[in-house]
Parts: C-alpha cells; sequence; structure tokens
C-alpha cells in the first residue's frame, strides 16, 4: 500500500525536505538502509534461525560480523555492511558476491518498500 499523502507530508515536515537534492538524499539513505535489512533477512532465512534468537536452531552454523562492502547505484556510491557466517556457507542472492553495481535493483525495492511489504517479504520477491 502506497504511503498517504499525510505520511509524505510528515516525511517532508521531519527531514526538513525542500529541494530535490534533499529528496534524493533521503532516498538514498532510505534505499541503503533497506537493502543493509534485507541482507540481515537473508542471512536469517540461510542459517534458519533470527539475530539473538539461536535457541534450538538445526545449525551448528552462527553469524560472524559484517564485511564492508562499496555499491555503485543511481543513487550514487554506498557502502553497506554484509553479514557473514562461521562456515562461510552464505551466499548472498540479492548482492552476489564480487557484484558492486547494483543499478535497476533500486526501483523495485523502493517500490515493494513503498507498497507495505516487510523486507523479509521483498527478499523472498527477489
Amino acid at each position: 500500500m502506497p504511503a498517504t499523502k499525510e505520511q509524505i507530508r510528515q516525511i517532508i515536515a521531519d527531514n526538513n525536505l525542500n529541494s530535490v537534492a534533499g529528496v534524493y538524499s533521503l532516498l538514498k539513505d532510505s534505499f541503503k538502509d533497506i537493502l543493509q535489512e534485507l541482507m540481515e533477512a537473508e542471512l536469517d532465512a540461510s542459517l534458519g534461525y533470527e539475530k539473538n534468537q539461536k535457541g534450538d536452531a538445526p545449525t551448528s552454523n552462527k553469524r560472524n560480523g559484517h564485511s564492508p562492502k562499496t555499491l555503485k547505484s543511481q543513487y550514487g556510491e554506498f557502502q553497506i555492511d554484509v553479514p557473514r557466517d562461521r562456515e562461510g556457507e552464505f551466499e548472498p542472492k540479492l548482492i552476489p558476491k564480487y557484484q558492486r553495481n547494483i543499478s535497476g535493483i533500486e526501483e523495485k525495492v523502493i517500490s515493494l518498500y513503498s507498497r507495505g511489504m516487510s523486507t523479509r517479504d521483498i527478499h523472498d520477491q527477489i
């Protein structure tokens, strides 16, 4: 479900948006945050448990921090932290290893997120 006019006006007021550059910067920051959450959700799905919820997980593999990765997109360059696992089995599908240029995926992610899909639902779609 798309954002309502009231929600958009609130975003404009909260972020003091008064130019196209400001909107562009907000989209870039939002895209980075969404992409980061999608990567975390992808690792959750790979390991079979959410962060801090290991409990009775069916695997001995665990999270093992993050690796920085600089991406190029239509919003410019930005850095994300790609989650890692101890056994090195995690192969990201959203942004495969060694891929740095992600132009084109931005529209899909932002469109799905603005329609109310969760980051996990977006991960499943992509």
